[in-house]
């Protein structure tokens, strides 16, 4: 004995095929809107910054050079450098609000350092400084 299933179960709607392939695609439209917001905000910071160069001046200054590009020139941004002793503690640091290009900043130090780290600079809005 056959049956059909449609008489067994009974026929499928005439609308579900189009209702889920409606729903898909605007699923879709807004996936892909908010996949291009996030890479179009992730990648125009309003502020980035480099660290250019450092020089240890004495047991307590190093002078560094950091250059900061600002996305708008009325951006308030703050940066910070740390500076680190041979041991690796942190001997000085510094935060500054920078001016848009290049930066020549003193970081006053405990005792003699070794190096300078950019911690980065960040602007209101921006979740990471960079």
């Amino acid at each position: 004995m056959t049956t059909d299933l449609a008489d067994r179960y009974g026929a499928p709607s005439r609308l579900r095929r189009p209702v889920t392939i409606g729903v898909a695609a605007f699923l879709a439209v807004v996936g892909l809107t908010w996949l291009g917001w996030t890479v179009w905000f992730h990648t125009t910071p309003a502020v980035t910054s480099e660290l250019v160069s450092f020089d240890v001046t004495d047991n307590n200054h190093v002078s560094a050079r950091l250059d900061v590009r600002l996305g708008d020139p009325d951006v308030d941004a703050t940066c910070r450098l740390r500076a680190y002793a041979e041991d690796h503690n942190t001997v000085g640091d510094l935060a500054f609000t920078p001016t848009p290009g290049s930066n020549e900043v003193v970081i006053r130090t405990e005792r003699r350092a070794t190096t300078v780290e950019k911690l980065g600079c960040s602007a209101e809005g921006q979740p990471r400084p960079r």
